[in-house]
């Protein structure tokens, strides 16, 4: 991918990650397919429109999965969050404050 281009999507929500929304440095961004890539070189998936910034966390746990799929699984991470006893231990000594469900809305669906 050229540079320009990997500026323009690093661009497109001001530096942030599209998804969690975290102000990620040009350098540090990755660029995500919102349908993954399916084999070959270039694909109809490489479009601009299909391409989104991404910080290295969001885009490692979204992997390929589509769109809807990494929503399912950032909704149930509260759940399972709170069901690790390390968590119970770390919230009965205020080591940490309770895990908040997500509202289920990405951060480029926002902006």
């Amino acid at each position: 991918m050229k540079k320009a281009d990997r500026i323009k999507i690093w661009k497109k929500y001001r530096g942030r990650c599209a998804y969690c929304g975290q102000c990620i440095d040009y350098q540090d961004m990755q660029v995500d397919h919102i349908i993954p890539r399916r084999g070959g070189r270039y694909h109809a998936a490489d479009a601009e429109e299909n391409l989104n910034p991404s910080c290295r966390r969001c885009n490692h746990y979204k992997r390929s999965h589509s769109l809807e799929r990494f929503r399912q699984l950032v909704q149930t991470l509260d759940s399972r969050v709170n069901g690790h006893y390390i968590n119970k231990v770390a919230l009965d000594y205020g080591i940490i404050e309770g895990v908040k469900p997500w509202d289920g809305v990405f951060y480029f669906e926002r902006f």
